[in-house]
């Protein structure tokens, strides 16, 4: 399986800070708001990864993450012209993809529950095994801002909306999809909704069509963040702060899953350190390297 993690977009919800940066540089508490999914996919230990950026961000993301080696991974980049609807990410990716089944992320969605990367393990294995769709829900109270999916009294999935106007369900779609490689045909074939875009929904519904979508909800124990927005944002940074405050350990530190998968050895953690040893974050990773901080505060994410 290869991953997508989806970084363009125009920011506008974000005015005017976005105004003269993209929101994936913008910090969730001490790190960058991109670091959090990059982290979901190495967790999963998926080391090939496509960026889809903007093509003024192309350098500032090369800057960031390079080509991904000093973590053990392989990083590439998409340019996305400009924005036309999450599944248009699925197309820009196809030479990348090849014949893999896909792990699909949004750049401003923030995961956080116990249990999480084992269910994330568990729907990458339902695909890699049975194919298909495998998406997740979360209740919220202003569903209307995202993707809807209801459901019947056995849980049975009934329809999937885009931004409804009147919601049959408060269960909204998070930014996390995993699919078949057949996504990148049904994708292309997506036709653009009322408002000029190429929805995931569209994708989504066509393997619902076809009895082929899983979805599983997140209830209670996990928090879900889309950090497009001034509040949610706000409501982010706080949480992570909050977490890593009290237990000490880290959400989403891409440097720490790297060396826990053994991708990166004691040394190589140690050079990483070195730049950032007056920060927080850079003392975090010296004492891992030093004193075998206990390992496991990513696996919470």
């Amino acid at each position: 399986m290869k991953a997508i993690i989806l970084a363009g977009g125009s920011g506008t919800r974000l005015y005017p800070v976005t105004g003269a940066i993209n929101k994936h540089f913008l910090p969730i508490y001490n790190k960058p708001m991109i670091y959090y999914p990059l982290s979901l996919v190495m967790l999963l230990s998926i080391k090939d990864i496509l960026f889809i950026v903007n093509p003024e961000d192309l350098k500032n993301f090369q800057k960031l993450f390079k080509d991904g080696s000093h973590l053990g991974v392989n990083i590439k980049y998409k340019m996305q012209e400009e924005p036309r609807g999450l599944a248009e990410g699925l197309i820009l990716a196809e030479d990348f993809i090849g014949n893999d089944n896909i792990c699909y992320m949004l750049g401003d969605n923030i995961f956080f529950g116990h249990d999480l990367v084992k269910i994330m393990e568990e729907a990458k294995n339902d695909i890699e095994q049975n194919g298909g769709a495998y998406v997740f829900g979360y209740s919220i109270k202003d569903p209307e801002r995202f993707g809807v999916v209801e459901f019947d009294e056995k849980g049975n999935v009934l329809s999937l909306e885009e931004k409804p106007k009147k919601t049959k369900s408060h269960y909204a779609i998070v930014g996390m999809y995993f699919y078949d490689n057949e996504a990148i045909k049904i994708a292309k074939n997506v036709k653009p909704s009322e408002r000029g875009e190429l929805e995931i929904t569209s994708v989504n519904e066509e393997y619902l069509k076809k009895g082929k979508l899983k979805v599983k909800l997140l209830g209670r124990g996990f928090a879900w963040f889309d950090a497009g927005t001034h509040d949610s944002f706000l409501e982010a940074g706080e949480f992570v702060a909050t977490v890593e405050n009290k237990t000490g350990l880290m959400i989403g530190c891409i440097e720490e899953i790297a060396y826990k998968n053994g991708w990166i050895d004691k040394k190589q953690l140690l050079k990483l350190a070195q730049p950032l040893k007056k920060t927080e974050y850079g003392k975090y990773l010296i004492e891992l390297a030093e004193n075998s901080l206990v390992l496991g505060a990513s696996n919470a994410i």
